[in-house]
């Protein structure tokens, strides 16, 4: 029986027995009728009694000879049981019985006067058995609750951790601090109190903590920073005491605080005042971090991503010493988080890791790990052995846009003009000087979009020209240009395109300084108090209207040099857009060569009419699959095939 199951059952059977022991207590076998004596007297003379007991010196029992139906048969008289009351009785034919009074004995006295009692008490005992917070009962909840990794754990070492080396050296110094500390000391040095790790999520903080404790051969307590609040005051300091007391039990120790901004927040910054419970919990953290008494032995390491929401008394040197940034991978970072992912992980061996590694910027440690298990599950439901490229090109494709929406119904009309839209965006990245490479163009819906255009940088971007900012809101606008020339009309398949590129101009203009006219000037909009709502510029109405033309300059000149491309280009624009009609999706070696003048032919699955006695029959239209399947065909005129142009 589970345990939830058996709580159940403990609940009712308390309740039954509390019911069956109050209805004893306060029922009798059968009901009786309360008379007076002289209405008893009556009765007797007017011969209406039947039979008469006597019970001990006061109660008469008796028993009605005729009774009505709403009538109680029995009746009790508390009266005078003596000689006289027998006398009257032996005169109108009745001879009473004799019963010994009951006296209850001293159990039935302890039980009907300390009975409610004891179940209450039991009922709240079983109750406080129920209340758990975290591993300890409702009454423990002042105590810490750290979790202490043991020695049967898996342990993970820094060999499975890669993309922040960076990272892993400072902390290589810790772990050998703690299995060498004489080598240090020896020179003056002292272990370093705290270390905070800093980077956006996903990046494996909590991994690169594990990895320590896996390398360390330390205990090493694992506590969220969440876990220390509570509603009740002065629990979260009780916490933080008992946590560092098993610590100093265990030293030399790490303790590993998990999203330590839920805890170390700014002092004063709350609406509620400044003395509540959080700033309570916090005080005692940095008192126990460098406080009177020596905390020697124990390493405090925490993670977080809002480091700027921090308290500056937790940050300083002698409380976390060391503050470890664990950034975004680079090329070879993700290069080593796929080696390290892929390990287990049947690849075949014409995958090249180091293009995935290329075509993934931007891609945390997490990121990645999910791209391969993507990749794996795709490659399970087609029964493969291995994975392959193709199946890592479709898991990326799922993590950045969304799964494909094969199922949606689009019309030519809407399908003609997605193709169009993003191969404006393919022809305008291929003749600007500093658009990154076009990697794949694709009209197959997926999201929220009906189409996308992916591009694949040659090198990581650390820094963004004011040519590159402009080519890349060119590109942007590439779509929209390409409906205007085309279709001479407008639809709102370009609101992220236009949103995207307003954001990076006003950025160019009031961030980074790249507007002529106004200069290498930052404008900002603060909004520093709570009761506020929106924000408020540290400039002035007039130069906020400055700034909202220069922004519409810098769109607008790039959307005209993207429409003077695609009108310049005009037959390879629909080469592109036919082509993405046919196929649905195009690499970079199919645009190269619609964009030289050569036939890419068509896709797979072309249904045809065979020969019959070298006699070809001609026909107005063919099927050609769309989806590489067979079942999924859409009817191509023969004249719309992919020939060059001249």
């Amino acid at each position: 029986m589970k345990p939830q199951q058996k709580t159940l059952a403990l609940w009712i059977l308390i309740f039954l027995i509390f019911i069956l022991f109050f209805k004893f207590l306060s029922e009798d076998k059968q009901k009786q009728d309360q008379i007076t004596y002289s209405k008893f007297i009556e009765k007797v003379e007017q011969g209406q009694v039947q039979e008469v007991t006597f019970k001990g010196k006061d109660v008469i029992l008796g028993r009605y000879k005729f009774s009505k139906k709403d009538e109680q048969d029995r009746f009790q008289v508390i009266g005078d049981t003596g000689e006289n009351t027998f006398n009257l009785l032996r005169k109108n034919g009745i001879t009473p019985n004799y019963e010994k009074e009951e006296k209850d004995s001293f159990v039935q006295q302890i039980i009907i006067s300390w009975g409610p009692m004891i179940i209450l008490i039991v009922i709240f005992y079983f109750f406080l058995r129920q209340i758990q917070v975290g591993g300890g009962k409702a009454m423990s909840f002042g105590k810490s609750r750290a979790k202490m990794l043991s020695a049967s754990d898996k342990k993970i070492t820094f060999r499975d951790v890669a993309g922040v080396e960076e990272a892993k050296e400072e902390l290589k110094e810790v772990v050998d601090f703690l299995k060498d500390p004489k080598k240090y000391t020896s020179l003056g040095g002292k272990i370093p109190k705290g270390v905070i790790l800093v980077g956006p999520p996903g990046t494996g903080k909590t991994l690169l903590a594990r990895a320590v404790a896996g390398e360390a051969d330390v205990p090493f307590f694992s506590i969220s920073g969440s876990d220390f609040v509570e509603m009740f005051v002065g629990v979260g300091a009780s916490r933080v005491r008992d946590l560092f007391e098993q610590g100093k039990k265990s030293a030399p120790c790490i303790i590993f605080v998990d999203e330590i901004d839920a805890v170390g927040r700014h002092r004063g910054s709350g609406l509620g005042g400044g003395h509540d419970e959080r700033e309570q919990t916090l005080n005692q953290l940095l008192v126990e971090m460098d406080g009177f008494e020596s905390n020697e032995g124990v390493i405090l390491i925490a993670a977080t991503n809002r480091i700027d929401v921090l308290d500056p008394a937790l940050l300083r040197p002698g409380r976390f010493d060391r503050r470890v940034m664990v950034s975004i991978p680079d090329v070879r970072g993700r290069l080593g988080i796929l080696k390290v992912h892929t390990v287990k992980t049947p690849v075949s061996e014409n995958v090249n890791l180091e293009n995935i590694a290329k075509g993934t910027p931007g891609f945390t440690g997490a990121d990645l790990a999910n791209l391969v298990n993507e990749a794996a599950l795709y490659a399970a439901r087609l029964n493969k052995k291995h994975l392959e490229n193709d199946d890592f090109e479709h898991a990326k494709d799922k993590v950045l846009m969304g799964p494909e929406r094969r199922s949606m119904i689009i019309s030519d009309r809407e399908k003609r003009n997605t193709a169009f839209h993003e191969a404006g965006h393919t022809l305008v990245g291929l003749h600007l000087p500093q658009a990154d490479p076009i990697h794949k163009v694709s009209i197959i819906p997926r999201g929220q979009a009906l189409g996308v255009t992916q591009t694949l940088p040659d090198e990581e971007m650390l820094s963004l020209s004011r040519e590159k900012a402009n080519n890349y809101i060119a590109f942007l606008m590439g779509g929209r240009s390409a409906e205007e020339l085309v279709f001479n009309e407008m639809t709102n398949g370009a609101s992220n395109d236009i949103e995207r590129a307003t954001s990076l101009a006003r950025s160019m203009v009031c961030h980074w300084g790249m507007s002529e006219k106004l200069g290498p000037v930052n404008f900002k909009k603060t909004a520093f108090s709570p009761f506020q709502y929106g924000e408020q510029s540290d400039y002035s109405e007039k130069m906020s209207q400055v700034i909202d033309e220069e922004v519409y300059r810098i769109v607008d000149e790039n959307r005209k040099i993207a429409f003077l491309i695609l009108e310049e280009h005009r037959d390879v624009l629909n080469r592109i857009a036919e082509a993405l009609i046919l196929w649905e999706t195009l690499d970079y070696e199919q645009i190269k060569q619609i964009a030289d003048g050569k036939d890419i032919g068509v896709p797979t699955f072309v249904k045809k009419d065979s020969d019959d006695g070298g006699d070809k029959k001609e026909e107005d239209e063919e099927k050609v699959s769309l989806h590489a399947d067979p079942d999924e065909t859409l009817a191509v005129k023969k004249d719309s095939k992919i020939i060059p142009q001249t």
